[in-house]
């Protein structure tokens, strides 16, 4: 982060060995207590668990976290299942956003999404990936098209190696649709972040990306 000069990071819990993400979740809140000014963070929950909706309310609640991350995929839901509305739920009791870890074949695609933006359209929804993971044919088309027709979901950068997918969104959807995203460890951030500096595209659009549509999605106060 200091060498890229990036300020500020959200942090994401990670899926344990022993799947107990509430002690991810106090990790990740204990790290940015300890940081308040470089870090905000999102709880994580297993929809698949009875105890997923009251985990969702203490992460919002009694650990103050900026929102809350589910990975369809690595947890084994669709973002169909009515298990998923429970958690968004929580989310639109506390007015705070939900990441989805998208572009998951059967579990997390962009016209599921979209379903789910059109069931909770007070609650925004980020996508990671761009919203799928090949960024080409259909994917692509559907990714748009869950943005274009719902206000409420926007996407992140990362991986989404289509250079112009990224600057046509911006230009045609606006720039308040995308979200700087590096996915780090996993993604270079070097490379995550030069996504967005080499678009073409204006000044004040890519410090947008980079830091204004975060910070208003996810500036709630712990």
């Amino acid at each position: 982060m200091v060498e890229l000069g990036v300020e500020m990071s959200i942090l994401v819990p990670v899926r344990p060995p022993d799947y107990d993400y509430r002690a991810q979740n106090d990790l990740v809140a204990g790290a940015r207590d300890r940081e308040p000014g470089r870090f905000h963070a999102l709880g994580r929950v297993d929809a698949r668990l009875e105890t997923a909706p009251a985990e969702a309310q203490r992460c919002l609640t009694e650990l103050g976290l900026q929102g809350i991350y589910i990975h369809p995929w690595e947890d084994a839901i669709s973002v169909s299942d009515p298990r998923i509305d429970s958690i968004v739920e929580v989310c639109a009791e506390q007015g705070t956003p939900l990441m989805v870890a998208t572009g998951y074949p059967w579990v997390s695609e962009a016209p599921q999404i979209a379903d789910l933006a059109g069931r909770f359209p007070n609650v925004p929804i980020v996508m990671t990936n761009g919203g799928q993971i090949n960024i080409s044919g259909m994917g692509q088309r559907n990714s748009w098209l869950a943005m274009e027709q719902h206000p409420n979901v926007y996407m992140t950068s990362s991986g989404v190696y289509r250079e112009d997918f990224i600057e046509e969104v911006l230009a045609a959807l606006g720039a308040g649709k995308v979200l700087f995203g590096s996915q780090s460890p996993l993604f270079d951030q070097d490379l995550e972040l030069h996504r967005i500096l080499w678009a073409h595209t204006d000044d004040p659009v890519k410090e947008a990306v980079m830091w204004d549509n975060a910070q208003k999605l996810f500036a709630r106060s712990p």
